[in-house]
């Protein structure tokens, strides 16, 4: 072999060290939280089955959650606004904010109903409209730092060109505004409801009782 060969042979090598360290270390780095998450979204995986009589009865159920439809084959590709999905079925979206991962009860609650569910990154209570282009990225893109969320609600539901902007440079997909569920309120097919981790048990209810489904906002938005 030429000592060219013997060169690249040599790089060739280092290189894939190299790469087999920084593989292995970032599959090291995953935080505790970040696992807890990934926990929650199995959990939660559509056609996963009912829950049974006994999960049901612990959470207050009379009987099992209609099933979703089936999503949409196609979903828009860039970071838009929405309010509601637009559908005719009678299918609602359960939005909550991105602390709801770190509630144990929560987790325990979405795995026992199989529960379909959306976190949806938020940034504090800032009014973003009140801040640059720069601050605003700077709120989306560090809360919670180091992951990647499909959605984004700004405080308030407030938003600005710069906001939509920010949010795309953040890797967001959609921003999500939603509306809170008031109690007696007749639900809407394609509601986006933001929910509450400590009134969850009792939204699902009234979900129940007006024949809707639950579905992911992922396979949607």
């Amino acid at each position: 072999m030429s000592g060219a060969h013997r060169l690249l042979a040599g790089l060739l090598a280092a290189g894939a060290l190299l790469a087999s360290g920084l593989v292995s270390g970032c599959a090291q780095s995953v935080d505790p939280i970040e696992r807890l998450g990934r926990k929650a979204a199995r959990q939660v995986t559509p056609g996963a089955g009912a829950p049974g009589p006994a999960a049901r009865k612990r959470w207050g159920l009379a009987g099992p959650l209609a099933t979703a439809p089936k999503p949409p084959a196609h979903r828009p590709s860039m970071p838009y606004v929405v309010n509601r999905v637009p559908t005719r079925q009678k299918v609602v979206f359960l939005a909550f904010d991105d602390g709801a991962e770190r509630d144990r009860e929560f987790l325990r609650m979405t795995g026992d109903l199989k529960l379909p569910v959306s976190m949806v990154r938020t940034a504090g209570r800032t009014d973003l409209r009140a801040l640059s282009y720069e601050g605003q990225r700077a709120e989306i893109c560090g809360r919670p730092r180091g992951r990647t969320w499909p959605h984004f609600r700004p405080p308030g539901g407030a938003y600005n060109a710069d906001t939509l902007r920010a949010a795309a440079d953040c890797g967001v997909r959609a921003v999500v505004l939603g509306r809170e569920y008031a109690e007696g309120e007749r639900l809407r097919p394609g509601d986006i409801v933001l929910a509450h981790r400590e009134t969850t048990a009792r939204l699902l209810h009234r979900i129940q009782e007006q024949g809707y489904a639950v579905a992911r906002l992922e396979d949607y938005v």
